[in-house]
């Protein structure tokens, strides 16, 4: 199943611009949080920033998920 999701999203990174943009925008979000995780301690900015980070990144995964399942609606029901 998850071969057959990620050649879902394969192609939904192929053929939609607005997928694309929110996936390599989640990548830049998941390497910021990565960067702050190595770090010993975070001030109270960082903090903040960190939860935002989060935050933000969820909301962009469940766009996704949800252009996905779209997408996966609109194969099944084209065959």
């Amino acid at each position: 199943m998850a071969k057959k999701l990620d050649a879902v999203r394969e192609q939904l990174m192929k053929e939609n611009k607005q997928f694309k943009r929110l996936y390599h925008k989640h990548q830049d979000y998941e390497q910021r949080l990565e960067k702050l995780s190595r770090r010993l301690y975070l001030n109270e900015k960082e903090r903040l920033k960190e939860k935002n980070l989060k935050k933000q990144k969820l909301l962009l995964k469940d766009e996704m998920e949800k252009m996905l399942k779209e997408y996966q609606e609109k194969l099944a029901s084209s065959t």
